[in-house]
């Protein structure tokens, strides 16, 4: 592996990782809350792009996407609702929006529609006080949604539960969609959370 292949040297990222136990939120420090890892994994999707034309990583897979989109379906989200795609990273899902669902807009006011694949997940990893930066975000989100706009999460660290207890405040469930399942020693479980709460 090369010495940035991971956002910094290996020896970086170990010490990013072994900053202590889990902290009072149950993460540990990860280079994946860092935005200088972030910046280096997209500069080498848009390389990877130029080369050879490949879009990269589809975060949760493309039926992530697909599942979002069937959801805005079913709801008869209008086609001219305002999205926002929070840490759009390579792009590909407002893409796919624009090509299978939405009409383009450059308006930049109150979002109908907020989406997050991942974003929360690796700012619960940031290891600069991860739990005030948690609450930045929800500050952050509830100032751009409108009111009774949803916010569709999907996430890999977080179950139901949790997420319920990290958007109590100004944000209710709407509903939660479903996702692949999975079964481990006598136990079944989600691999992944996906909710969609509605701004009060």
């Amino acid at each position: 592996m090369s010495s940035d292949a991971d956002g910094g040297s290996g020896a970086e990222v170990a010490a990013l990782s072994d900053k202590g136990s889990p902290g009072e939120d149950g993460f540990v420090p990860s280079a994946l809350g860092t935005r200088k890892h972030w910046d280096a994994v997209y500069e080498r999707e848009l390389q990877t792009f130029r080369e050879f034309g490949d879009t990269g990583e589809i975060w949760f897979g493309e039926e992530s996407m697909n599942r979002l989109i069937r959801w805005m379906q079913k709801h008869k989200i209008p086609l001219d609702a305002s999205v926002l795609d929070i840490g759009t990273g390579n792009g590909v899902f407002l893409v796919e929006l624009v090509e299978d669902f939405l009409n383009l807009s450059t308006q930049l006011s109150g979002f109908h529609i907020c989406i997050d694949k991942g974003t929360f997940d690796a700012i619960s990893l940031n290891p600069d006080n991860a739990i005030e930066k948690r609450k930045q975000y929800v500050k952050s989100l509830s100032r751009v949604l409108k009111v009774k706009g949803f916010f569709l999460i999907t996430s890999c660290n977080w179950t139901k539960e949790e997420l319920l207890n990290e958007f109590s405040e100004g944000f209710e469930l709407f509903e939660e969609l479903p996702t692949p399942k999975f079964s481990f020693g006598g136990r079944s479980g989600n691999s992944v959370a996906a909710l969609v709460f509605q701004k009060m």
